[in-house]
């Protein structure tokens, strides 16, 4: 959906004011900002003078919940990791013993392989989580990074508009 006005944007948004806009909102704002109308999107961003503490701040967020994601993944690779080692060296011993019949140790080898395709399944889905993770992240700093390109470049419209005014009344 392209967005030509503020009303349209307000309603997406669920908002009656820009005054009403937090800073959740203001992400969601953001992510819109592809599918407004370039001088609507300049418009409503001009109404915030804070603008740019809000960028950063936002960037802040997405790193540090970044940073907390990651490392809640990472200790849960190495619970897994550590598991599965336990398992191994379990079998590993029971595979030692000297009275095994040729179907127990087959048993036990095939559980050996079983926790290595588990491994590398786990290692796997954390590299899938940590590419989307890493996607998210990366939208989030551009849509950041893009209010902040379009706050600048509204306030550089203005005062070019100004000084232009500003001229002819000379």
């Amino acid at each position: 959906m392209k967005y030509k006005n503020e009303a349209q944007i307000m309603k997406a948004l669920g908002i009656e004011s820009w005054r009403n806009l937090s800073k959740d909102k203001m992400v969601r704002f953001a992510a819109m900002m592809p599918n407004m109308d370039t001088e609507v999107a300049l418009k409503i961003v001009e109404q915030f003078p804070a603008f740019k503490d809000f960028a950063k701040d936002a960037v802040s967020a997405i790193e540090r919940a970044h940073e907390s994601t990651i490392s809640a993944n990472n200790q849960s690779q190495e619970h897994v990791h550590r598991a599965c080692q336990e398992v191994r060296d379990i079998l590993r011993d029971e595979l030692n013993k000297n009275d095994l019949s040729w179907e127990e140790k087959k048993f036990l080898i095939e559980q050996i392989q079983g926790t290595a395709r588990m491994q590398f399944q786990k290692d796997s889905e954390s590299k899938q989580f940590l590419d989307g993770a890493l996607k998210k992240v990366l939208v989030g700093a551009t849509a950041a990074v893009a209010l902040g390109v379009a706050f600048v470049g509204g306030r550089v419209m203005a005062e070019s508009k100004d000084s232009t005014d500003s001229s002819q009344d000379a």
